[in-house]
């Protein structure tokens, strides 16, 4: 269930006032620039919708900036994203990541199609298998059988187990977040193919 409308739309950046480009000139460590007036604000439409709240950018964002810099690679923490927004129905953050993976070299072509497909498509490793089974395990079941655990165990440290468990679930909750106050994607943005639609029908 989504809704077409937003229901807390972006805040116009001509709108901030100077708490807000505080809270957000946390951003400036993210490579986007502090934003010091309308110029340099952001416009993209979820900081937009962080706008209105201060007091929940200045909580939020320091995590948010560990998870993307965290003990995981680019390429783990993006599968893990994509994947989860695919299956949490997180239109938003899947074209965003499928875009900045495609730009920044993080997955093939293959890879993200792969993750259309999940764990048994014929592109994964066995251990590559095994990150996206935990995953949909993650978002379907709310937690990973022993025997996937195990394999998780076999290729990552407990940091980057804790890590990966918090990007699921932190991008799990996006989504229903998202879909909730009616994030709209920004012009330009690939949302989900037919095909997303067509499997969520099933």
């Amino acid at each position: 269930m989504t809704t077409n409308q937003p229901r807390i739309p972006p805040r116009p950046v001509d709108e901030w006032d100077d708490e807000v480009d505080q809270a957000l000139s946390i951003l400036s460590v993210q490579g986007h620039g502090s934003p010091s007036g309308p110029s340099q604000r952001p416009e993209s439409h979820i900081i937009g919708i962080y706008a209105w709240h201060p007091d929940l950018i200045r909580g939020w964002m320091p995590f948010s900036n560990h998870l993307r810099r965290s003990s995981l690679s680019d390429r783990v923490r993006e599968i893990a994203i994509i994947r989860t927004a695919w299956l949490s129905h997180g239109e938003y953050e899947w074209a965003q990541h499928v875009r900045m993976s495609r730009t920044n070299g993080w997955l093939t072509e293959a890879e993200l199609e792969a993750l259309f497909v999940g764990p048994d498509a014929e592109e994964w490793s066995p251990e590559d298998a095994a990150v996206v089974r935990a995953i949909d395990e993650m978002v379907q079941a709310k937690n990973v059988s022993e025997p996937v655990w195990d394999e998780l165990e076999a290729q990552f440290t407990r940091p980057q187990l804790i890590d990966l468990v918090f990007t699921v679930g932190t991008y799990d909750m996006h989504a229903m977040a998202f879909a909730t106050l009616g994030l709209q994607l920004e012009p330009g943005m690939q949302g989900f193919p037919p095909r997303h639609n067509a499997e969520s029908q099933d």
